[in-house]
């Protein structure tokens, strides 16, 4: 235990110092420049709104799109992925009473396969943004049906890419934290996050490292054709992070950061809902890699469980050698979760928890591995995404079905 605990500090003392800053919460939108003018030459907008039986929150969320307050030409595109709960119809209800910027709302049908639901609905809504005669879309708004924006949001959206020549723009939304359970994990979520993709090393244009928050993504759109997105992840459960590595790896700026105009109106309210939220995706996160799996909770159990267990046991059994490192280890961490807390205004007595907060994530994301085992792949709102090899299995055996009907 004393060499855990020693291993465990050493690790704080590295992603205290190495790690990109990641607990520093001041990454926020650049600051704009008058884009020809704040009554200048604004560049056409399209917005893509990708919904799945999401009548619940769209009267907030698209609500707020609809009231944008945008010098340009904006046109909203509501891609209703299958709903069965009338959130095209609330959706034209909403619109004929707001009066506010245009709205389409259409339909894909079912995604062909090797698509996920959410990539061939945004598919679907940008051939509509670009079929428009005139004026064709500079810039393309991502945003997800749950994330409400401020009345200009898009406005400092557009100025921050355009006054930084960013090709992409992208804000982490601020989730929902009102139940214990969401206090608990939500602001873990985005510290993770961080932790995994620090936004300073993603604003860097030499750098590596590509996150984005699928919530909030601004993209210019040649950026998007020359990137050949999102045909090229459209197989993509994580798609806002291969969304932002396909982007850098054609040459785009990319930027990302957390929000202040840009809030989730999705609740989760039950540690079952913020449970499937996480596991749906964690093992895809690992590129449902065993050995990555092994890693990640070895990982886990070092750096986030060995500080109290080491400080407890040390204390109980008079061993300071495993104590010390470990009362160390744990005040570190806690004091790098602090300014999230802060960001989030929740109580400071909840950053001395994140070990049991790590523990339940460990858990998720072993949770999610056995159920992509039992070959459930991700799920989202009733459908399921089979394990990648028994996609191309299926695609396969498709394709030899059609050339043998085509044969002589």
């Amino acid at each position: 235990m004393t060499w855990i605990a020693a291993g465990s500090f050493a690790a704080w003392v590295w992603l205290l110092l190495g790690q990109g800053g990641f607990w520093r919460t001041g990454v926020r939108l650049p600051e704009r420049a008058p884009a020809g003018g704040e009554d200048g030459d604004w560049p056409a907008v399209a917005v893509v709104v990708p919904a799945r039986d999401e009548a619940e929150v769209l009267p907030v969320s698209l609500g707020s799109l609809l009231a944008q307050d945008y010098p340009g030409h904006a046109e909203i595109f509501l891609v209703d992925d299958g709903s069965t709960d009338g959130t095209g119809r609330i959706a034209r209800e909403l619109a004929a009473r707001t009066h506010g910027l245009p709205l389409t709302v259409s339909s894909p049908g079912e995604p062909e396969p090797g698509w996920t639901g959410k990539l061939w609905a945004v598919r679907h809504g940008i051939a509509l943004a670009r079929s428009r005669p005139t004026p064709a879309p500079e810039y393309l708004l991502l945003t997800d049906a749950d994330i409400a924006h401020t009345p200009d949001s898009l406005r400092e959206l557009v100025g921050a890419a355009r006054t930084a020549g960013l090709d992409l723009v992208s804000q982490m939304a601020r989730l929902r934290v009102a139940t214990a359970w969401e206090r608990l994990i939500v602001p873990a979520f985005v510290y993770f996050f961080a932790q995994l993709y620090p936004f300073r090393w993603v604003n860097r244009a030499d750098a590596r490292t590509a996150a984005a928050a699928g919530g909030c993504v601004l993209l210019r759109d040649s950026a998007a054709v020359r990137a050949g997105v999102p045909e090229i992840i459209r197989h993509a459960v994580i798609d806002d992070v291969a969304l932002a590595r396909a982007v850098k790896r054609s040459g785009g700026r990319i930027w990302l950061g957390l929000a202040d105009r840009v809030d989730s109106v999705r609740p989760y309210p039950r540690l079952g809902e913020l449970w499937r939220m996480v596991s749906r995706s964690a093992y895809a996160q690992l590129r449902h890699n065993p050995l990555l799996l092994v890693a990640t909770v070895a990982g886990l159990a070092v750096v986030y469980l060995a500080p109290p267990v080491a400080l407890l046991g040390g204390a109980l059994y008079g061993s300071p050698g495993a104590a010390l490192p470990g009362a160390a280890a744990w005040a570190l961490m806690t004091g790098t979760y602090v300014p999230m807390l802060r960001y989030y205004a929740q109580p400071l007595w909840l950053a001395p928890l994140l070990p049991f907060t790590a523990a339940l994530y460990l858990l998720m994301t072993v949770d999610s591995a056995v159920q992509h085992c039992r070959g459930r792949g991700a799920a989202w709102k009733g459908r399921t995404y089979p394990r990648p090899e028994r996609a191309r299995t299926a695609r396969s055996g498709r394709a030899g079905a059609a050339e043998e009907s085509a044969g002589p």
